[in-house]
């Protein structure tokens, strides 16, 4: 005989599934202009008037984030990148963490803010195989990075994101490849335990640029 659901059975169903949905998808709040003055005046004034408070899995404020309101660009042509319109260096945006955090390497960051400049992974035989692609972008202590026209070379950007946990690595945040039909912020879990935030950002020439950023999880290497 063919059993039939009772419909306290399907509720469950409904109740489960619901639950592994959320499980993967966090919540995006917006938050309004970045007035700390544990960032610089004048990194303040080139974000947008908005930002984004993260809650992941553990249902307390992962970070907040503010972009920058006009991203500076620059095509380049290096090979296997993904941002080719983001200049290396350019300060990109601030991130906050209200409680210590880790970087794409599993490195401990501590609670503070911090400015977001983009970098490459430089395309050798050390760092084959250390990420999906080249393209990051690195933490900075915000009391160490307080010109936001400031430009740096491969070498000077390093130290200074070295200087976000103490260590003789720079500190990451992955970029990843964005979904071209990004409608609003929001973030998600994929299969590799990371949480990626999606968005878009203005550039200088008025384009809007869709990014993820990995804001929650380590390398698989």
């Amino acid at each position: 005989m063919r059993r039939i659901a009772t419909p306290s059975i399907a509720i469950g169903f409904i109740f489960m599934f619901s639950l592994a949905c959320a499980a993967q998808n966090g919540k995006v709040e917006t938050v309004g202009p970045l007035t700390d003055s544990a960032v610089s005046e004048g990194v303040r004034q080139t974000l947008d008037s908005k930002g984004y408070r993260l809650t992941l899995d553990g249902g307390t404020p992962t970070c907040e984030l503010w972009v920058r309101k006009s991203v500076p660009a620059q095509t380049k042509k290096d090979e296997g990148v993904t941002y080719p319109q983001l200049a290396e260096s350019v300060l990109v945006g601030v991130v906050h963490f209200p409680q210590a955090a880790a970087d794409f390497r599993g490195q401990r960051v501590p609670a503070g803010f911090y400015t977001l400049r983009y970098g490459l992974m430089p395309n050798d035989g050390n760092h084959l195989g250390a990420a999906p692609n080249r393209d990051f972008l690195l933490l900075i202590p915000a009391a160490s990075d307080a010109n936001p026209k400031a430009t740096f070379k491969f070498q000077e950007l390093m130290a200074l994101s070295k200087s976000a946990t103490g260590t003789k690595h720079p500190s990451p945040l992955s970029l990843v490849q964005a979904d071209s039909g990004i409608t609003a912020p929001s973030v998600s879990k994929d299969d590799q335990d990371h949480w990626i935030f999606s968005a878009s950002m203005k550039l200088a020439s008025g384009e809007e640029l869709p990014f993820a950023l990995v804001v929650k999880g380590t390398t698989q290497q």
